[in-house]
């Protein structure tokens, strides 16, 4: 076998590879579209909010102060630069 013949072999199951690939993803991109419409036409791409007949609860948690936090933060990198 000559190397323009394996050459030659070679291209044509390079492009049959392709080819391979590509079908695999066109039928794919279909039935993610067929899903999508089955989905859609079935109402479960919805959002039901359900809504609570119990009013909801404050957090017994304490408000916390970011600027508090923001300052800490800023002094502790001011005294790390200063050792």
């Amino acid at each position: 076998m000559s190397i323009g013949e394996m050459l030659e072999q070679s291209a044509v199951l390079t492009l049959l590879g392709m080819c391979v690939v590509f079908s695999f993803l066109i039928i794919l991109i279909g039935c993610m579209n067929a899903l999508r419409a089955f989905v859609h036409a079935k109402g479960w791409d919805k959002e039901e909010k359900a809504e609570s007949p119990v009013a909801p609860v404050a957090s017994s948690a304490p408000a916390v102060d970011t600027n508090a936090i923001v300052a800490a933060i800023a002094t502790a990198l001011h005294e790390k630069e200063i050792q």
